[in-house]
């Protein structure tokens, strides 16, 4: 199963990049040039994620080559590292603990990846497909496979975080599949949502998100999280957590987590009820 999660994860993400190309070509060959433009908008955030597996390889005492560079300005560079998991796996003498931190690091910037140009491009192409082209193919399958590709990012790194506990073992494949179905559910209903509110009141939607947006950010505020030490840092974690939680829930804090899940879905079930009212 250690080794199933990583090329599962390398098959979507070639699947959902596939798809995204298939999309920027479908609009660049139908002179939809706005469209064009903001889809390829949507692949500039991804450079932190790629930006912070250069820097990450520097700390492991990589020097990254200009062969290294290239693949992470190509923003391949999370496909090497998912190789280079699926490859120790393979080896019969590579230890299980270097093994489980090349996962750690990829599926962390895999997340991150996900939240910051897998997430736009989601909202995007589900936005011209309810809005603009119905009848638009491409579009709805680069939108289907995004939202996919996000919730196995999701499943991906809390099975990571399953396997850190003690006395853990790797979860079977029915809990990867129930957690990878409800990950799709919660995020498919949270986009159907604002693109339906977005395309019936316009930029409201915004209005509506950015409420949505402050609740959750005060929440975590209240919550004196501990996971990043300096105060701007705390307070600009808390701003992009709150943010993600528009459309999902992380735990980022250990113990019980019953109270916080049942608060995200009484705010976000309040949002879905007055989005589609």
């Amino acid at each position: 199963m250690r080794g199933a999660v990583p090329g599962l994860s390398l098959a979507l993400l070639a699947a959902e990049s596939g798809a995204r190309l298939c999309a920027i070509i479908h609009y660049l060959v139908r002179g939809q040039l706005g469209w064009f433009g903001l889809t390829i908008a949507c692949l500039v955030p991804g450079y932190a994620a790629q930006l912070l597996s250069i820097l990450w390889f520097r700390a492991d005492g990589h020097t990254p080559g200009c062969w290294l560079l290239a693949l992470h300005l190509l923003q391949l560079g999370l496909w090497k590292r998912y190789w280079d998991v699926l490859r120790a796996a393979a080896e019969t003498g590579g230890s299980a603990g270097e093994v489980l931190a090349q996962l750690g690091d990829v599926c962390v910037l895999r997340l991150l990846e996900a939240l910051l140009q897998t997430l736009p491009h989601l909202l995007l192409q589900a936005y011209v497909v309810v809005a603009v082209d119905p009848a638009g193919f491409i579009p709805g399958v680069s939108a289907g496979l995004s939202l996919l590709s996000l919730a196995w990012a999701l499943v991906s790194y809390s099975y990571f975080t399953c396997l850190l506990k003690p006395g853990h073992l790797s979860p079977p494949a029915a809990v990867i599949l129930c957690l990878l179905l409800w990950r799709t559910g919660m995020l498919g209903t949270r986009v159907l949502a604002l693109v339906l509110f977005a395309r019936l009141y316009s930029f409201w939607v915004f209005a509506v998100a950015g409420v949505h947006w402050l609740l959750m950010s005060f929440w975590l505020v209240a919550q004196q999280t501990d996971i990043v030490a300096q105060p701007c840092r705390w307070r600009l974690f808390n701003c992009l957590l709150g943010a993600v939680y528009i459309f999902c829930y992380i735990n980022v804090r250990p113990g019980p987590s019953k109270t916080r899940v049942t608060v995200f879905y009484a705010v976000s079930t309040w949002n879905v009820l007055y989005a589609t009212w």
